[in-house]
């Protein structure tokens, strides 16, 4: 559909775009990123038509935009600019209706029945049909914006072009004008080059991108190969962090501000903990980097307070999770800042150990029984019940972790638990087989992210030999504490 080959131009003897090439296909949300100065915005200039260029060239369906009269284009290329202007007080509908003016034939103009039609859909789409009648004097930034969005749509383009289209929106109108924008790109076969300044929401919605750095094109691929954190700091010069996201499979980038999450030198340790009849609790002065299976904060995160809670065997609430959370608020806990658990364990038969190494230290803290050991190698003969959980494995680590030590984490400790089930022949009363763990066991891994680096966690690391021992010593304590007591009733 539209195709730019060695394109250089600018403004007077300045040359700000500089030798650059890239093409892009009918039904496709291209996005221009890069920092200010890049060029952007000139590219878009002489990709309208508005700004005259030096060298290259720039076609559309084949034919240089040379040979397009300016009626031509406007029926073919719909531009929104960064920063639309009104200069009359003209109402919002005759502002939008003004992108009809390329489909009017003769002197005078007709305003048909079609026309209304899309001007009408048109502000309908991006929200400002019942502000139709104001002036656009009296609208906000946000309003104007979404104003002349519409206008632009109205023109029915074949190529949309648009410099920050979500600059002065907020966020539900940022996704519902991109969400418009795809939609229409895939339905209606509406090419759209897009300039971004968010990076994110240009991985987010962008078939492909196109990254310039000082007017030259630095990457032109996929979102996935552009939006690199290697290149976003090489273009950027900032410091970047990329994290998938948490429901399409592209990428997002985070910033890392020079103030660490954490800047005092905090070591978890038992004297955080308070252990009673109704629960275990560790209160932490900093907030932790967190990876947990609980009722209440599962997955990745950040969390200052952990609660381990005994509940009866005969436990049974439609809505766990918010009984969960009633039940921390009572007792001053704020279940946003928390990783709550639960077991049928006496929570006094706790076992806890802080082990050291040069430089970190680890403290490991697990509450078990037995009651319903599975082995995992024949869990199929078992029904499904939702039981509360019975061996649940707190590490705390002060050091700093990597995702893939926090990974590692959890399979180390895994396999301590299985060898300690194995070392004291715990059974799965169904199988009659050496059990692996029990049918309901939660873990959770929190890290200071302060101190020493910690990269790997596995077995034979030295973050993995502590959790190792850590782990294999609690959980048999843990479960012999369990025992002793049934024996005693």
């Amino acid at each position: 559909m539209l195709k730019v080959e060695q394109l250089s131009g600018g403004y007077a003897r300045e040359l700000i775009v500089k030798n650059v090439s890239f093409q892009v296909g009918e039904g496709e949300l291209f996005g221009v990123l890069g920092p200010n100065g890049s060029g952007k915005t000139t590219l878009l200039k002489m990709i309208s038509g508005i700004l005259p260029f030096r060298q290259g060239r720039i076609t559309i369906k084949g034919q240089s935009i040379k040979s397009y009269t300016m009626k031509e284009l406007a029926k073919m290329i719909a531009v929104l600019s960064q920063h639309s202007s009104q200069a009359f007080s003209y109402t919002v509908k005759e502002t939008v209706s003004l992108g009809r003016y390329a489909h009017q034939d003769g002197w005078f103009r007709s305003w048909s029945v079609e026309d209304e039609r899309i001007v009408q859909e048109a502000m309908g789409q991006t929200g400002i049909a019942s502000f139709q009648h104001k002036s656009i004097q009296d609208l906000s930034g946000g309003e104007r914006q979404r104003v002349f969005l519409a206008q632009a749509l109205v023109q029915e383009p074949e190529i949309l072009l648009l410099d920050e289209p979500t600059n002065h929106l907020d966020l539900s109108y940022q996704k519902e004008l991109l969400d418009l924008l795809k939609k229409w790109t895939g339905e209606k076969g509406l090419t759209v080059v897009s300039i971004f300044h968010d990076l994110n929401l240009a991985s987010l919605y962008c078939d492909r991108l196109l990254l310039l750095e000082n007017g030259g094109v630095h990457s032109n691929d996929i979102p996935n190969e552009v939006v690199k954190v290697e290149k976003i700091k090489e273009v950027y010069h900032t410091d970047v962090e990329k994290h998938p996201h948490p429901s399409i499979p592209v990428p997002q980038m985070v910033l890392l501000p020079k103030y660490g999450a954490n800047e005092a030198n905090v070591v978890i340790e038992p004297s955080y903990m308070q252990i009673n009849k109704e629960y275990i609790s560790l209160q932490s002065p900093i907030p932790l980097r967190t990876m947990s299976s609980g009722v209440v904060g599962s997955g990745l995160g950040w969390h200052h307070t952990f609660v381990n809670r005994h509940v009866d065997k005969s436990y049974d609430c439609s809505d766990h999770r918010q009984e969960m959370r009633q039940f921390l608020r009572e007792r001053g806990f704020e279940p946003s800042e928390t990783i709550g658990m639960m077991t049928a364990v006496h929570v006094e038969d706790v076992a806890y150990k802080l082990l050291k190494a040069d430089g970190f230290s680890v403290l490991v803290i697990v509450t078990a029984g037995v009651g319903n050991a599975v082995d995992a190698s024949k869990s199929v003969e078992h029904s499904f019940e939702l039981i509360p959980g019975t061996i649940n494995t707190w590490i705390f680590i002060n050091g700093k972790l990597t995702e893939e030590a926090f990974i590692q984490s959890v399979m180390t400790a895994t396999e301590a638990k299985v060898k300690a089930m194995e070392n004291l022949k715990v059974v799965d009363i169904v199988t009659g087989t050496i059990a692996t763990g029990t049918s309901t066991d939660s873990i959770l891994i929190a890290a200071t992210q302060t101190g020493k680096e910690l990269e790997f966690a596995g077995t034979i690391t030295p973050l993995g030999k502590l959790i190792s021992q850590g782990v294999f010593q609690c959980t048999t304590e843990a479960i012999e504490n369990s025992r002793k007591r049934k024996q005693q009733l």
